[in-house]
């Protein structure tokens, strides 16, 4: 066995004994310990080793062509565009701007401009129109949208089927499919003249996307009359490759509680929020094996012998819950805010009693104890709450995101072990301020003491201040943005940190003023980044290319 072979061997091994350790990930676990027996089966029936030999250009291109190797040469193309990225040479250039009246969107190198109905591509120097649809009636209006791209470890039966898409919900209750990149219509499906659908969301894991309907609101007359409305919502959930119905379902308040105010699905999980600040999970799978009265597929006839997905019928309830599933998960919190993540399997809450405002508790999954050092607590004087989520690079880490520090966290402890977990430190930013504390007492020229009567905030749009983080997954970067307004107008810059050190890298002037009285977002995307900010009621888009920097 060549020493190569053999640290490959050993590194496999250690991913396997991680792996087991967690109890996460079995499936690829199982297939990694077969790959590491077919191996070592093989490695008796390989030929004695041949020196190695070189390869020409036209070999190497041809494997690549057949996605030969491709997962290293893709680590190795973004580990250079990283160096390329950091290097003083190189610089961020504003090339573009554009404002509009509605709301501006970017996702996946799109931006999208009139309510979805105009998309450009930010893959050239600057962006693109890549098209503009149609203007479409109030009726016909676009509610929602969702951007998705199919798996390249799939074959799906027709060729459109890989084409990234454009998921949008119309007011009409009208579900399309469109092509990402020309807007064509690809598929399109009604969804139900009884239910007015509004909102989409992802259960990425499973692969399945929701639309969820507005919520039934008991009218005055209805409360008058004594007529109780039990239906709370209706949710559509899809399977995405290719496009087909899983099914309808109700949610009622004669089966969830009569304090439902909201619904979410994610990680195969169905979460249903209360009024009374509590959140349970309940198991989507167990609810389709136990409560689907019928299985139906778009365009052909349902036992009501009507065609699935067709005008005027839409498509029928065929997931009838009809007592109240067994709860996995339950927990009471403010805002019916509970974030679940980490290894082991940890929950991040704040509890609803007044005593625990502005604490985020980071208790086990498993046994709700909560991790040693499981209180995070900024201690700020701020405008805007402090914000806490887990590392969206599933290190199971932790980013707590406050005005003056980010802090990022991680939990130490073992899959089965009795001891609870604890909540260490890997590395922490802090803004650059004068710390010499303002005086709340002046004195006027004729010697008069005046003191404050209010304290100075800890997001100051006057002080430099950490605003927010984006974390870009395939360069392995984190971009903060900090703003500072000591010079009298609101100025921005973003610094990029290295993601498993904190290490700052670099940092990237924004030209336009931040005006800290509007709602802003950021996007850092390789070789771009996109600035979307609102100006009174209009709504503006700045693009920054990577480019050389000029002498």
């Amino acid at each position: 066995m060549t020493k190569k072979k053999k640290e490959g061997r050993e590194e496999d091994l250690r991913k396997l004994q991680k792996w087991r350790r967690r109890g996460q990930l079995k499936v690829v676990a199982t297939l990694l310990e077969l790959n590491i027996q077919h191996r070592d089966k093989c490695r008796l029936l390989m030929a004695p080793y041949r020196r190695k030999r070189s390869f020409n250009a036209a070999e190497v291109l041809s494997w690549r062509s057949r996605g030969i190797n491709a997962g290293s040469l893709i680590r190795h193309n973004m580990k250079v565009l990283r160096d390329i990225i950091l290097q003083d040479k190189r610089n961020y250039i504003k090339v573009w701007s554009k404002t509009s009246k509605s709301t501006i969107m970017y996702e996946d190198g799109k931006i999208y401009f009139e309510n979805y109905q105009s998309c450009y591509s930010c893959f050239h120097s600057e962006p693109q129109l890549l098209y503009k649809l149609p203007k479409r009636s109030k009726l016909e209006k676009f509610e929602d949208a969702l951007l998705c791209q199919s798996p390249l470890d799939k074959t799906l039966a027709s060729p459109s089927d890989h084409k990234p898409s454009l998921l949008v919900l119309t007011a009409n209750n009208w579900l399309y499919r469109l092509s990402a990149k020309t807007g064509e219509e690809l598929e399109r499906v009604f969804l139900s003249s009884k239910h007015k659908f509004r909102y989409l969301g992802w259960d990425v894991s499973q692969e399945i996307f929701y639309v969820k309907s507005v919520q039934n609101k008991e009218t005055p007359l209805a409360r008058q009359a004594g007529v109780t409305q039990n239906t709370v919502m209706h949710l559509a959930i899809f399977h995405v490759f290719p496009l087909q119905i899983v099914g309808v379902m109700e949610i009622n308040k004669k089966v969830f509680g009569n304090s439902v105010t909201d619904v979410v699905l994610s990680q195969g999980v169905l979460a249903v929020s209360y009024s009374t600040k509590s959140v349970k999970l309940f198991s989507f799978e167990h609810i389709l094996q136990m409560y689907m009265a019928e299985k139906i597929t778009l365009g052909k006839q349902s036992c009501g012998g009507k065609t699935v997905g067709d005008v005027p019928f839409g498509i029928p309830v065929n997931i009838q819950i009809t007592d109240c599933p067994p709860v996995l998960f339950e927990v009471s919190c403010s805002n019916n805010g509970v974030q679940i993540g980490g290894y082991p399997w940890h929950y991040i809450h704040t509890p609803p009693q007044k005593c625990h405002k502005g604490t985020h508790h980071i208790s086990s999954l498993k046994d709700s104890t909560m991790a040693s050092n499981g209180i995070q607590n900024m201690n700020c004087c701020s405008l805007e709450s402090d914000e806490i989520f887990f590392h969206p690079d599933d290190s199971g880490r932790i980013i707590h995101v406050g005005p003056t520090t980010i802090n990022v966290l991680k939990i130490l402890g073992e899959q089965n072990s009795c001891l609870p977990s604890k909540v260490a430190e890997d590395f922490s930013m802090t803004t650059h301020r004068n710390n010499n504390p303002t005086s709340q007492v002046t004195v006027t020229s004729s010697g008069r003491a005046v003191k404050r009567r209010f304290q100075q905030l800890d997001d100051d749009p006057d002080q430099e201040t950490f605003r927010t983080v984006e974390y870009e997954d395939e360069l392995d970067l984190l971009a903060v943005v900090v703003t500072n307004g000591e010079e009298g107008e609101g100025r921005a810059h973003i610094q990029l940190h290295d993601n498993q050190s904190g290490q700052l890298l670099r940092t990237v002037d924004l030209v336009e003023p931040w005006d800290e009285t509007y709602r802003h977002e950021l996007f850092f995307d390789k070789d771009t980044i996109v600035h979307i900010e609102q100006k009174n009621t209009n709504f503006c888009c700045h693009v920054y290319k990577l480019k050389a920097a000029t002498k």
